[in-house]
This record gives structure tokens, sequence and C-alpha cells, in this order.
């Protein structure tokens, strides 16, 4: 919501920059605008023109605004903006749209300076929502862009010496003019830092483009000497978290430091400064009032940042962006380093990137294991093998090849349609210790199951995502009509679900059972008086896979057989069911229905089901929201369809239980798979 005193509150805006034009979301970042015309020529009735910032690229909008008689709106990054960086093409989270100046520049009045300058908004319950929200930057670590690494500790080891952190910024950052600071403030700063603290290591933070030798540092190098040089790409808080004190002229890190307790001095005339809260060498006459940290930080990132949700669409709080940068970190910390794949079809590749993007990542596809254990090998990185491809033969080779090894293979909630017809995943598992259809070694899933913490909050989650998953129907594939079964009686209704035969989770889960037909077979002589009715796998109905059974052997073992038939439907007609290590008996346990396995599948062994195998590594006792908590929450990896980017398991099942990408003909996906891949279309930035 916009606060009334800072309420565009305009009909027609007016963006005639194409690059502004293509922010996402544009329209949901600026809901005090009734409407946005991006063409080149403002029309007629436009009561605002808007561009970005003051920069050059800016100066035809400015132009077109002072020849109309129009107010600029001046629209620039928020301060919690993305994970990547703007330049890689990571879209905002957050603008800030100044309709007086810009928050970079003290030079001219800004609506952030009369925010902070006027007040009478400093109500108790929003500076207590202030106080959170800071807190909670504190503790995530969370800045402007977030895709650095965490700081090597050997970098800055700890030391009984006073550390005075001096600010380098970009030679030519328009905050530094716009901020009444210029080339020679740099230096100055080294000068007073070394003289004013003879004894404390003086320590300079190279700006990342710096370090990284795309643009030239406005500290000149003759004032290096003797300082320790931190230029490398490391998170702002592991830095702060190191130093005493912090020099800047108007670099936003100084504002970091400012919310973490840490004295700020400034050099130059940033936003947050000459309210009291920092130690300034200039003033602003126009800046008269005395504002807390906690105040100026209400101005800035309540009252003037707007936020957007990136995968609805629409407007959202600060609250809501700080855990999604929060979650998207945690992706891409995930993903980042080298990875080399093996055994990826073309069409999945793209896919592949998507799932395991992240601004430090570097994935490549092999075609052995030798080939990609040597890249591994040679970057320090990992090997990653689509699980569903890998022989016994090939587990060996992975063992003695001399890198860690990744197993990737499709999440429990996965799209509308099969894979085998080419439709693209929603959710992976990224296992670093097996895989969780292999009963004969550990799992990452096995040891969250049997290990992890399981607090309240999560298991009410886990709750409300297993209701809804029911409530929606949902599956795995989502394919299939509704069946119509015959009348049972009062029968106990059994479901036996059929496998691809020829599947790893056979091969790895079960044992004595290894076929559709034996699971039959088993589930009527342990069943002897049960109304049974038999429904093969998609894939095997669809002639992509392996494990049909041929009609007269059914005969007498099943009294239906529910072919085309939706899994969630099914379940809501019977009883209980049988399987060898299908998905669907995680599925009957989440609407409540007795489960017999005859396998070893993930959610057997753990006091919820009836198992013929026995599971001697899984001893711990779950409840049902906690093996959906470790199953659906903690152990998948999620995209969101339409816009390629992270998200939520709620937000797969929201956009599932849409209807969204309805399944078409065969021959329909097969094209679009192949177009994707063709298009080689390069994953996502956040």
């Amino acid at each position: 919501m916009i606060p009334a005193h800072y309420n565009l509150n305009l009909k027609t805006l007016a963006v005639p920059g194409a690059g502004v034009a293509r922010v996402p979301h544009l329209a949901a970042l600026l809901p005090d605008v009734a409407r946005i015309d991006t063409r080149a020529v403002p029309p007629a009735d436009a009561d605002g023109i808007a561009g970005w910032g003051f920069k050059q690229t800016a100066a035809r909008a400015r132009a077109l605004a002072a020849a109309k008689g129009l107010p600029y709106i001046a629209l620039e990054d928020g301060f919690l903006r993305s994970i990547g960086l703007g330049e890689a093409g990571a879209p905002p989270l957050s603008i800030v749209a100044d309709d007086l100046g810009i928050y970079y520049d003290a030079r001219q009045p800004s609506r952030i300076e009369a925010l902070i300058e006027e007040g009478g908004w400093q109500t108790p319950e929003l500076l207590d929502r202030a106080a959170r929200a800071m807190a909670r930057i504190v503790e995530t670590g969370l800045s402007k862009t977030n895709s650095a690494p965490r700081l090597d500790p050997a970098v800055l080891p700890a030391t009984d010496r006073k550390r005075i952190l001096v600010v380098d910024q970009t030679a030519g950052d328009a905050s530094i003019a716009g901020g009444l600071a210029g080339p020679e403030t740099f230096g100055t700063m080294v000068a007073i830092a070394r003289r004013e603290h003879p004894d404390a290591e003086v320590v300079v933070r190279r700006h990342p483009a710096v370090a990284a030798g795309l643009k030239k540092g406005a500290i000149p190098a003759a004032a290096l000497a003797g300082v320790t040089l931190l230029d490398v790409d490391a998170r702002a808080a592991d830095i702060l978290d190191r130093v005493d004190a912090v020099y800047v002229a108007t670099s936003l890190l100084g504002f970091e430091a400012l919310i973490r307790g840490l004295p700020v001095r400034c050099f130059g005339m940033p936003f947050y400064a000459g309210w009291g809260a920092t130690q300034d060498e200039i003033a602003v006459v126009r800046r008269t009032a005395r504002r807390s940290a906690v105040e100026i930080f209400a101005a800035a990132f309540l009252l003037y940042a707007r936020y957007v949700d990136p995968i609805s669409g629409r407007p959202t709080t600060l609250e809501a962006t700080i855990e999604r940068l929060v979650a998207w970190r945690e992706v891409a910390d995930a993903n980042a380093g080298p990875v080399a794949a093996i055994g990826f079809k073309p069409w999945k590749r793209a896919a592949t990137r998507n799932l395991l993007a992240s601004p430090r990542q570097a994935l490549s596809f092999h075609g052995s294991i030798a080939a990609a254990a040597a890249r591994a090998r040679a970057s320090g990185g990992r090997v990653m093998i689509w699980s569903g491809k890998e022989s016994q033969a090939m587990s060996a080779e992975l063992a003695a090849c001399g890198a860690p090894v990744l197993r990737m293979e499709d999440g429990f909630l996965r799209s509308r349609g099969l894979g085998s017809d080419f439709h693209l995943p929603a959710s992976v598992v990224v296992d670093d210790l097996g895989i969780y259809y292999d009963r004969h070694r550990p799992s990452r899933l096995e040891a969250i199951l049997d290990g992890a913490d399981m607090p309240s909050e999560l298991l009410a989650r886990a709750a409300t995502l297993r209701r809804r998953l029911v409530a929606a129907g949902l599956s795995k594939y989502n394919v299939g009509r509704v069946p119509s079964f015959p009348p049972a009686g009062d029968r106990f209704r059994l479901l036996v679900v059929g496998q691809v035969e020829d599947d790893r989770s056979i091969e790895r889960g079960t044992a004595d059972i290894r076929t559709n037909l034996g699971l039959v077979e088993a589930a009527r002589r342990d069943h002897p008086a049960a109304w049974i009715a038999y429904k093969p796998h998609p894939d095997v109905e669809a002639g992509n896979r392996v494990g049909a059974i041929p009609a007269d052997r059914l005969a007498g073992l099943v009294d239906h057989v529910a072919t085309d038939a939706d899994i969630a439907a099914c379940l809501g007609a019977v009883d209980g069911l049988a399987t060898m290590t299908s998905l669907a008996g995680f599925e009957a346990l989440l609407r409540g229905l007795r489960v017999w396995t005859y396998g070893g599948p993930f959610y057997a062994g753990w006091g919820l089901t009836e198992d013929a195998l026995a599971l001697p590594r899984r001893t711990r006792r779950l409840s049902l929201d906690a093996l959906v908590a470790g199953t659906l929450i903690l152990y998948p990896r999620y995209i969101h369809p339409p816009t390629r980017l992270p998200c939520t398991v709620e937000e797969v099942v929201d956009w599932l239980a849409a209807n969204a990408d309805q399944p078409v003909s065969r021959r329909s996906r097969w094209l679009r798979g192949l177009a994707a891949t063709l298009a080689r279309t390069p994953p996502a930035r956040f």
C-alpha cells in the first residue's frame, strides 16, 4: 500500500524508454498509476513521464517532461533488489518512484528526503514493523543484490586490533557526484582513517565490479599502501561482522552498517546521512530533522520503496520480499559452483539449467562419466547424473570418479502431463547421498526424515499443504479421467497400482516382487476377500514404457482395470492401496488410506504403512505431517513453469490446481519440447 503522502496519483504515466518499459510487473510496482503508456511518443493525456533515474539514458524522458511541463518520475532499483545483478538480467523485486528527485542525488530535494524531513508518519505500529524488518535483514544478511558468496574467514581472521572499513566505489558512479563527493574524497577517507586510528587495521573494500576487473575503483592506487585490500566478492554482512567502524562516501554499504549498529562516518551525503544517525563531514541545509536508524529505515524500505511478488505479479510487502530473497539465496547457494552433468536428454537440458540456476553456477553437459569427472576434478566441481539413467556399472564408475556426485530425479509434484511426453518438470530432487527410491543405501530424503528438526510451524505448514493437495485432487502427473468404478458392495476396496517395470525405482527399491503381475498376485493372496482394482502406470498405458499385463493374466485376479484414470480420483474411490514402490502410496497416505508396500519406497518404514520388507535404517516414528514436511517441503526444489523462477511448493500447487498447461496432443507436446531444446533458452535470472 502506498502511503497517502507519497501517492503518485497519476491517471496516465508515459514511459517512453524501451528499457524501462521492459521492467517486469511495472504496473504492479506502480499501483498508484491508473495507466502506463509505453509508446515512444507520450500520449496527449499523460500527466507524468517516467525514466530510469537521472542517468544519461533517461535524458530524453526528462527533456520530454520539461517540454510538456509534466512531472518527471525517476524510477530506480529498490534497496532489496534481487539475487543476481541487473546487468546480468535479474529483474528487480523492488523499485523506488521519486516525483521530486532521486535518493542518491543530494544536490536537489528527493521524495525520501521529504519523507524523512517532514515526518508525521512515525506511528508506533509502523516503527515496530520497521524494527522487526530491519532485524530480519540483519539476521539474514540480505543486501541489495545478494549474489556474493560467504566470506572466507581466513580473509579477515579474528583479531584483537580495531578494524576500520573504508568502502571504495566505482569511479564515476552517479551517486558520488550526487552525494556531493568527488574523486578526492576517497583518498581523504583512507588518510583520515590512518591518522585517527594509527593502531587499527584499515581495510579497504573494493567494489565487486572493480575486483572482477570490470570497472576502475575510486580510491587511487597510491592511497592503498599499508591497508588490507579486500578485493574478493563476498557478502557485505560477513564483512561488516568483522569490523568496528565504517567510512563511506555514499555507498549503500554504509546504511547496511548503520542498521547493524556500527558507527558510520560519511564523507559524502547519501540519503541516510544528515539526520544525526551518522557522523557527517558535510551538510545539506535542507536536512534539519534528527532521525534514528529505525526511522530512516522505515522511510526508505516501507514508505519509499515498492515491492512486487515475482510469481503472482502482484504488489507485495517488504516482509514477503525479505523471505522470498532468503529462499532464493538458499537456492542460489545450493546451485553454486561447477556441475558436470551426464544422462540428460537434450530436451531436459533447458529445464535443468533453470532448476540449477544461480549467479555463481556453471553447468555443462557431457556424454560420459569419464568426461564429466575430468571436468569436475579440474574445476573443483561436482558430477551430476539423471538418476534414472544410472546402471550398476555406472554406479561403480561414479564411486571411483574422484569427485562429489549428485543425483537428480523428478520431484513428487511434477507437471500436468508425462515426462515421457516431453512435459518439463516443475520440481526435481537433487540428492548428495543417494536417491530417494534406492532402499539399499541412505538418501538425503531418508536423512531428513530420520533426523531433521520438525518445528511446529513447519508441521502446520505441512498440514495445510496436505489438505490443499487433497482438496485440489493433485498427484505427480495429473493426467487421466475420473474413473467409473463398478459397485463393490461391502467388500474392502483395494487399488493396486502398476509401475514401469524397467524403472530404477523397481530395480533399487524392490526384492522378490519386481513385476506388476507379481504385485497383483501378492495383493490377491494377501487380500482374498477384497474388491481389487488395478491401475496401470500412465507411461505404460501410453505405450512409452514397459510393464503391461495381458488381459487374460489379470482375469480372476482383479475385479476391475482402471484405464486412463486419474490417480487422485481413483484414491477417492477406494479404502486402501497396494504397491511396490509407487508414489501413489504416498498420495494414498495423504488421503488417510491404508497402504501396503511390497518394496521399500521412501514413505515406508516410518510407522505409517504396512510393509512386506524390513527397513532397519528407518527407526524414527513419523507423523503424517512430518512425512509431508520432509518429502514435499524440505527435500525437493521447485520452479514456477510460467516464470521459470524458483518458487515454493504451495505456488506449484496453485499453478497445478489452476489447470495451467493442460496436456495437448502428444505430437504437440513433442514439438514444444523440441522447440525449447533448439532455442537453448537461457535460464531465468533471479
